[in-house]
């Protein structure tokens, strides 16, 4: 069969139609992938930057013209209700060009959807508060709603790691990542993998999932405490650390 024109026409395949449909399908479902894993983590991560910062307010009210908490008692409250925020974490090697600087609320409960689907790091109840004798442990996704511990491979030795409370701010050290199997739950013991022995040191654990897209693994990141900075009204900033006073910079 011939065109108006004279030249011979291009016969439609079923074949031809279906390789287009799939492509445009497949163009599409990367699409999605990079709207999941990484533009909508960037606004997500924007929202919860934004939602840290109004709890940190809050805390300034609640706090305000009260006697702060002193440098040398280290304060430690009681559990919160499931899914309740109740701190948030910053960390310093995390900040990243043209995006705000990392900071991220943190609820009770590892539940997915209570807590982790609903863009938070989640407390593990099992394991001690900010500040106690024991190991404070949190887990995240590694990416998606929000990424929170999208970077945690980056830590470097001695880098600081923060929890920031009504109370004031607890600062740990960075010490190790380990990478086990996801049935090693032995990391969020008192003392990691050591069942049954009293602790007596303070530490942090952060988990999640590795490498990045799968749940192959966990990777995990240790970090023991340095010391307690106290909310203090009259102090700039309310008395937030140097190292991190930026991440509060025009909340007020």
């Amino acid at each position: 069969m011939r065109s108006a024109n004279g030249r011979p026409r291009r016969r439609i395949s079923v074949v031809g139609v279906l390789g287009e449909v799939l492509i445009t399908a497949g163009v599409l479902v990367l699409m999605f992938l990079g709207w999941q894993l990484w533009l909508q983590d960037i606004i997500v991560g924007g929202q919860l930057h934004d939602q840290a910062l109004q709890q940190s307010q809050k805390w300034d009210a609640t706090k305000a013209n009260t006697k702060p908490a002193s440098s040398t008692t280290i304060p430690v409250a009681k559990a919160p209700a499931n899914a309740q925020r109740f701190a948030n974490l910053i960390v310093p090697r995390w900040n990243q060009a043209g995006q705000p600087l990392y900071v991220r609320p943190i609820a009770q409960g590892v539940g997915a959807s209570a807590v982790l689907n609903k863009n938070n790091l989640g407390h593990y109840p099992t394991t001690q508060m900010p500040g106690d004798v024991g190991n404070f442990a949190i887990a995240a996704h590694r990416s998606a709603y929000g990424g929170n511990l999208h970077l945690i491979h980056q830590l470097h030795v001695g880098d600081h790691i923060y929890v920031e409370t009504i109370d004031g701010w607890y600062q740990y050290s960075f010490r190790n990542l380990q990478y086990v199997q996801p049935t090693e739950v032995g990391v969020i013991d008192p003392v990691p993998e050591v069942p049954g022995v009293q602790a007596v040191d303070r530490m942090i654990t952060l988990t999640s999932c590795n490498p990045f897209y799968s749940t192959a693994e966990r990777i995990i990141a240790y970090g023991d405490f340095d010391k307690f900075i106290p909310r203090d009204d009259a102090k700039p900033d309310h008395g937030a650390p140097a190292e991190i006073a930026d991440v509060y910079e025009g909340k007020k």
